[in-house]
């Protein structure tokens, strides 16, 4: 059986995000905060494999923005921290 760990992420916020157990080795945590025109948030997260990935992930979120009501986005990458 797969050793499992805990991931934490910390965002620049402070906001804290624990995954796991989990015994994939992610690395990395991104979220994506996006602005509505009408004031309200939509908030979107996930946790890739590399650091590579989770910059796919940002170029990706450019597009379908104004078609969602989007007036801008904050996205934002964080290294996961493990323990066991």
């Amino acid at each position: 059986m797969a050793k499992k760990y805990v991931l934490t992420a910390t965002l620049p916020d402070g906001y804290v995000k624990t995954i796991g157990p989990t015994a994939v080795a992610f690395t990395h945590y991104w979220r994506l905060v996006a602005h509505l025109d009408n004031g309200k948030t939509e908030v979107f997260w996930g946790h890739t494999k590399s650091l590579a990935e989770a910059k796919k992930k940002q170029a990706a979120a450019t597009g379908p923005g104004a078609n969602r009501g989007w007036t801008r986005y904050d996205f934002e990458i964080v290294e996961l921290t493990r323990t066991a």
